[in-house]
């Protein structure tokens, strides 16, 4: 039992080590916007994206117009590259794991957390309200779902959005001889 243990504390170690190998690069990667700007610029996008897709389900039919394929789409690869630039900008902050972080950081990730869980709650309601209203239309369950899933990625991505808008600039002697190799 305890040789099965400590197996299993050198695999957490190694799985430790890796994802502080990971972060390390990834905290060197685009570092001339790490501002509070280009993170607000950001934010602003994943939001627009967000909107799109909400539009994009609103317009959803069974046999869907163009203009549905390109908010859909379009909204998709917008809202996600975005998300992706700024979950690279806000660090560990938005997806480590909370032993890694230091007490101001912890403090803010449960902070905002706990304001976009508060979010998507609402957001889900309104699915579920929209899927009510739709269900008595051609298409109804199809629409209640498409709409369900733009709410549903526009609440998972708020805690990022909020950091990205929030946090301050980051350091720039945090960024000092240090090659992004």
């Amino acid at each position: 039992m305890s040789e099965e243990r400590g197996r299993l504390a050198a695999y957490w170690e190694r799985q430790q080590e890796r994802l502080d190998e990971v972060e390390r690069k990834r905290a060197l990667r685009l570092p001339a916007w790490r501002t509070r700007k280009r993170r607000r610029a950001l934010s602003v996008l994943v939001l627009v994206g967000d909107l799109i897709l909400i539009v994009g389900a609103a317009l959803f039919h069974a046999q869907p117009p163009p203009l549905f394929v390109v908010c859909w789409f379009g909204g998709a690869v917008i809202a996600g590259g975005a998300q992706y630039l700024l979950r690279i900008l806000t660090g560990k902050m938005s997806g480590g794991f909370s032993m890694r972080l230091d007490e101001r950081e912890r403090e803010w990730r449960h902070r905002v957390t706990y304001v976009s869980y508060q979010v998507l709650v609402a957001l889900m309601l309104v699915a579920v309200i929209y899927g009510l209203i739709v269900s008595g239309t051609e298409d109804g369950g199809g629409r209640g779902a498409m709409m369900g899933c733009a709410l549903l990625v526009t609440g998972t991505t708020l805690s990022t959005v909020i950091l990205g808008w929030s946090l301050p600039d980051d350091d720039p002697e945090d960024f000092e001889g240090v090659s992004p190799a």
